[in-house]
């Protein structure tokens, strides 16, 4: 009799471990397929930024060579504003005081950013000691540069079975 028992009770476990594991395993786990469908904006802004840059303070033998500094240094600059642009720019600052007044201050910042895609619009000298350079940023261009790097998507559908 014993022995029928300690069966009924193997029996019940087994069947109650395996109900607790099929209701588990029904809850949780679903098939389904989800479609994505990729994401365009609706306009495409064109970005413009002119940098500038002395001709007289750049460090070479020759005018010609300092000319060209400054021309590669407009264009630094520019660039640089494209990026503040796009990316925006970060703003640190610190203040100091001691019995209420104002000991030191400082004020940093900076920006970080790639730009592809940016075209030179106009590069000219403006007067005897300054070079200006002006770019030109299509977003559009830009966006087919990001798609062929990345496929930003949304969900389109999902069927669940």
């Amino acid at each position: 009799m014993f022995i029928n028992v300690v069966k009924k009770s193997k029996i019940i476990a087994q069947s109650i471990l395996i109900g607790f594991t099929l209701s588990l395993g029904s809850c949780g786990i679903v098939d389904k397929h989800v479609e994505w469908e990729t994401v365009e904006p609706d306009s495409y802004p064109v970005l413009k930024a002119v940098g500038y840059a002395p001709i007289a303070s750049q460090h070479g033998d020759s005018e010609s060579t300092k000319l060209i500094m400054a021309m590669k240094a407009s264009k630094l600059d520019a660039y640089r504003e494209l990026a503040e642009q796009v990316y925006g720019q970060r703003i640190e600052g610190n203040q100091a005081l001691s019995s209420l007044v104002v000991e030191s201050e400082m004020l940093k910042a900076s920006v970080e950013g790639v730009i592809r895609g940016a075209e030179v619009v106009k590069a000219y000298p403006v007067g005897d000691d300054t070079y200006v350079t002006e770019l030109s940023l299509d977003m559009k261009q830009v966006y087919a540069l990001y798609l062929t790097t990345t496929k930003p998507r949304r969900v389109k559908d999902v069927k669940y079975y």
